[in-house]
């Protein structure tokens, strides 16, 4: 292969430091391709337990169940009180289902969240099909309220063709909240009480 002429000017260490800077660039714009690459696969294939999402509800609903469990957790420094509403549910394969979480803002200021989840054994993470999730938006929770959230699912029905996941029998589905910096609107609200005198605050 013929090189350009710039490269046979350049002496054998700039020759050697120029192509590690070019491997080097090369390997970070590949870590960064990989992050959008991973998580597309894995809502793609259920890897790392993470689930599906659904645009509407199966067509085929089987009389075999499964038990599905529900937990509830939150990140370091996130001062909400968080928790499934119902521990499990015993479902049908197929059929929709709503579940609800309830979260709690105990502190007295406006406080911000997202939860993160995944589904547990991993094998069943691609089937385990969610319609609607409060996982979806960020969620915003005023000082001492508590709000119910619910989260519309089914556990698709080709599972029980699967290879490895027709051996499961029961579900765990997990969400972490974590705290999360407020929108600007609501930001600049917050500040806006903070700076109020005490007495025309509600």
């Amino acid at each position: 292969m013929k090189r350009p002429a710039f490269w046979l000017r350049m002496s054998p260490q700039n020759r050697t430091m120029t192509g590690l800077l070019g491997v080097a660039a090369v390997m970070t714009s590949l870590s960064f391709a990989a992050v959008p690459f991973y998580d597309w696969f894995c809502r793609v294939t259920g890897y790392a337990g993470t689930t599906a999402v659904a645009t509407s509800e199966s067509d085929v609903v089987l009389d075999q169940t499964m038990l599905v469990r529900f937990d509830a957790s939150t990140s370091a420094g996130m001062p909400w009180e968080f928790k499934p509403v119902q521990k499990e549910m015993e479902v049908q394969i197929g059929a929709t289902n709503l579940a609800f979480y309830e979260a709690y803002n105990p502190t007295d200021r406006v406080i911000a969240g997202t939860a993160g989840f995944n589904v547990a054994p991993d094998t069943a993470g691609g089937y385990f099909a969610k319609i609607e999730c409060f996982c979806f938006t960020e969620q915003v929770l005023q000082p001492g309220e508590r709000v119910s959230m619910p989260v519309s699912f089914y556990i698709d029905p080709a599972i029980v063709d699967d290879r490895e996941g027709k051996f499961v029998k029961a579900i765990t589905l997990s969400y972490t909240f974590h705290t999360t910096a407020l929108p600007d609107q609501q930001a600049a609200l917050d500040l806006d009480n903070v700076a109020a005198p005490a007495a025309v605050r509600n």
